[in-house]
């Protein structure tokens, strides 16, 4: 079955007087998860730094590029599939490390309920350090689906050793390393209202969980856990770390947040196995070129090396034109917890065929049967 089938089982449904149990567009999940989540976790969530000016540029970004049709060229069955590090999958679609998500949904753990609508779907889900269960429940959760496991490098080697070597024991199959959050960008959202969630004890699991952490905890008291959170969090990463971290895992490394092709050819030239296109959605740095912008530079400065993207992704649609600018996958970061407020398990479930079924229609209609078709297109500058 075509991914694209999804919208007529929306309309057979119909037929039965059934209507659609979610919306199926950004606008309309972001309106529901608004009425869902509690305003300090909605805010949490749809926030950004500064006055969120980059954080829109990346949405907007996507509105100055378009895909030009081609016809008659028999796109009837499209092939989505694509490879990361040397792992087979369906589609590009992933879903991105959210440090909340845990808190997104009713039950308080939407990391587990996230990665089994991963499970049922075939859409990696990249699971983040910051966690309301640990990343061992996260993992098996997933079940055959590859997982990746996102790092916030703490300032304690042995505790960023243990991480990783965590992940690579539950089954994770990558490394995604986190660059632009060492420290928290201004965010005036969550200043305003005094809410920096891990500071409550929320989404600690993978702290609190390992042998190491509570090794230099001096009580069982939740307080004393969350201040040394609080004191280990934010290793500035340099490429010097790349060493030990390498000899830390055998499991691929990615780094996320890089934009600069100079930055892109230095982490080639030391052996990353990807490269993470990302500014952090606008969450970290406002004032920023949109990530959409650098794709290009990036996809050319990493060569071989597979690009992963995310940043503004909205939609289906987004997810085609970031493939046609060379990703090699396109993640959705906002919209995923969105559809997790709003529905559980269920309504990632739903999100994710939505932007699926979304993004092989518009191949389907516009004449491109596979992504190297696509590619090989590109996209052009809309005046």
């Amino acid at each position: 079955m075509a991914y694209g089938d999804f919208q007529l089982e929306i309309y057979l449904a119909g037929t039965r007087g059934l209507l659609p149990r979610f919306p199926v567009d950004f606008a309309g999940m972001e309106r529901r998860a608004a009425e869902a989540l509690p305003p300090w976790v909605l805010s949490y969530v749809a926030g950004g730094a500064g006055d969120e000016h980059t954080q829109r540029a990346n949405v907007a970004a996507f509105e100055r590029w378009g895909l030009v049709p081609r016809m008659m060229r028999a796109a009837r069955e499209r092939d989505l599939s694509t490879d990361l590090f040397g792992i087979d999958l369906p589609h590009p679609l992933f879903l991105c490390p959210i440090g909340v998500l845990g808190i997104c949904s009713q039950d308080l753990h939407g990391d587990l309920a996230t990665a089994r609508a991963a499970a049922r779907t075939g859409v990696p889900m990249i699971a983040s350090t910051l966690s309301q269960d640990p990343l061992e429940e996260v993992a098996k959760a997933l079940g055959d689906t590859p997982g990746f496991f996102q790092l916030y490098t703490p300032t304690d080697r042995d505790l960023a050793v243990s991480l990783i070597q965590r992940a690579e024991r539950a089954g994770f199959r990558a490394l995604v390393v986190t660059l632009d959050t060492w420290v928290t960008g201004w965010r005036p959202r969550d200043l305003n209202t005094a809410n920096f969630p891990q500071l409550r004890g929320y989404c600690l699991a993978n702290y609190t969980s390992d042998e190491v952490f509570r090794s230099r905890l001096k009580s069982t008291d939740p307080a004393e856990a969350v201040g040394l959170f609080a004191q280990v969090f934010g290793h500035p990463v340099t490429w010097d770390d790349l060493g030990w971290m390498r000899e830390a895992t055998s499991l691929p490394i990615v780094l996320k947040g890089l934009s600069h092709p100079e930055d892109v050819r230095r982490a080639k030239d030391l052996g990353v196995d990807g490269i993470h296109c990302s500014n952090h959605g606008g969450r970290q740095a406002n004032g920023g070129v949109p990530a959409l912008q650098t794709l290009p530079g990036v996809v050319e400065a990493a060569g071989d090396t597979p690009v992963l993207f995310d940043s503004g992704v909205r939609s289906g649609t987004d997810v085609v034109k970031a493939l046609a600018l060379g990703a090699a996958a396109v993640g959705s970061g906002r919209p995923h917890a969105y559809a997790l407020a709003v529905g559980g398990e269920d309504g990632v479930v739903h999100h994710l065929r939505s932007f699926l079924a979304e993004a092989d229609l518009l191949m389907a209609v516009d004449g491109y049967p596979d992504l190297a078709a696509l590619r090989a297109a590109g996209l052009t500058k809309v005046d």
